[in-house]
């Protein structure tokens, strides 16, 4: 059991099993192979900062409830998707457990520096060639 997966509790998550589109025939037709699984990150456990990255992640599959939506319908077999849907969870919770690193601030080099000027200094030129050419006296 991963790190991530301690935080699928059945009160978590809301599976609902729906007909899935596309092309397949009589079975797309009549079998509810594809799953919808809806996990609530209040409910599992998770960190608060945690949460947070979760819902951040999640983009349009999280709902204003708080819920995040994950549709699975790759596969005809209800199960082969069940699982898809549960690893693709599991990924999105592992992501969020990992904490970003924090940016160091830095001065630019002396190098990039210089770089920075003699551009500005080519530009100037070149916009200074473009105006009137004066003729001298």
């Amino acid at each position: 059991m991963t790190h991530a997966e301690q935080f699928l509790r059945a009160e978590a998550i809301e599976e609902s099993f729906i007909r899935a589109s596309g092309p397949g025939g009589q079975n797309v037709n009549k079998v509810a192979s594809a799953v919808q699984l809806r996990f609530f990150p209040e409910r599992a456990g998770l960190p608060p900062r945690a949460r947070r990255r979760l819902l951040a992640l999640a983009g349009s599959r999280a709902t204003q409830t708080g819920a995040i939506v994950i549709e699975a319908s790759n596969s005809r077999s209800q199960e082969r998707n069940r699982a898809a849907a549960r690893q693709r969870l599991i990924d999105l919770i592992t992501k969020s457990l990992i904490e970003p690193k924090r940016r160091l601030k830095t001065k630019p080099t002396l190098a990039s520096r210089k770089r920075r000027m003699d551009q500005k200094k080519q530009r100037g030129e070149l916009k200074k060639s473009r105006g009137r050419i004066r003729s001298d006296p």
